[in-house]
């Protein structure tokens, strides 16, 4: 079983896990067809398996990939975290495929529906599951909520989980903590949409983004990935919008790495090599590092 930290502790000994740095992720930009949940599943099956041949260690999918967002079917199909439908297969394909898995999925807590997201070991085990703290307000309806913020330690780093518009929160808020819990890269499971008559070359997708991940990732010395669906919106209050891609990628320079493809139609997988770095501080020492850093003019 795949452990959830950095050492597996026995009665006669204490094994350090081996870092595995470099290593390879998939950028899942995958369609989303709203409310069709075996559809989206059997695609993403394929996608993680797709991921994997291609040598990637972990596949990042977008948000709420099972049914789409704010889509009402959320009433109806939403699931247990674990064991429900959607975690099941999805754990099912990490299993077999030996991969890291993060989605954004729809949870059912009795009678509590939640817009969040997990990360699932190469072994099928749950890691972490977070519920989207910083919905939209024309999201309240439909999704809770979200009451947790973690981060994991595996052979990969520490990975630290956000959803979408968590990432502006009030002052950089969520993806600040999860720097300061001692995440080397932080996941953000997305679905970046447009209304229909958005015209990419006149004003290009993505600065909202860049603006909130840029700072945070370079403060910390961590990347800050997100990956988004893409695909025609048919229900919801974003009705008649597209989802288009653009996943983005930030590094621990604060430097954009990648934007994907643009496009209701821009369905792709991208790999990326990441190599994180030793983490440069912990709690009040951060003061101390980025105080060093202004004074030698690398940081603002």
């Amino acid at each position: 079983m795949f452990l959830q930290g950095c050492q597996k502790k026995t009665e006669e000994t204490t094994e350090v896990l081996t870092r595995k740095n470099p290593f390879k992720i998939a950028l899942v930009q995958m369609t989303v067809v709203g409310g069709q949940r075996d559809v989206n599943l059997e695609h993403a099956r394929e996608q993680i398996e797709k991921a994997a041949a291609g040598g990637a260690d972990i596949a990042l999918l977008p948000e709420v990939m099972d049914l789409g967002w704010t889509h009402p079917s959320a009433l109806e199909l939403a699931d247990s975290i674990p064991g429900g439908y959607t975690f099941e297969i999805l754990a099912k394909a990490a299993r077999e495929n030996k991969i890291f898995v993060c989605a954004g999925i729809i949870e059912r807590d009795d009678v509590t529906i939640y817009n969040s997201a997990v990360i699932i070991s190469p072994d099928g085990e749950l890691l972490i599951k977070h519920r989207k703290l910083n919905e939209l307000d024309i999201a309240h309806d439909l999704y809770a909520q979200g009451d947790r913020l973690n981060v994991c330690h595996t052979e990969l780093g520490t990975l630290g989980l956000m959803i979408c518009a968590d990432a502006t929160a009030r002052d950089m808020t969520i993806q600040r903590s999860l720097g300061y819990m001692g995440a080397d890269i932080i996941l953000s499971p997305s679905a970046w949409a447009v209304p229909p008559e958005h015209n990419n070359e006149e004003d290009p997708y993505g600065d909202t983004w860049r603006d909130v991940y840029k700072p945070v990732a370079k403060e910390f010395g961590m990347w800050i990935i997100g990956v988004s669906n893409v695909g025609w919106i048919p229900e919801g209050p974003w009705k008649g919008w597209r989802c288009i891609g653009c996943s983005l990628v930030i590094d621990p320079l604060g430097n954009e790495v990648l934007q994907a493809p643009y496009g209701a139609e821009a369905d792709t997988i991208i790999y990326l090599d990441i190599e994180t770095l030793e983490r440069p501080a912990r709690g009040t020492g951060w003061w101390d590092y980025w105080s060093t850093k202004q004074q030698a003019g690398s940081v603002n």
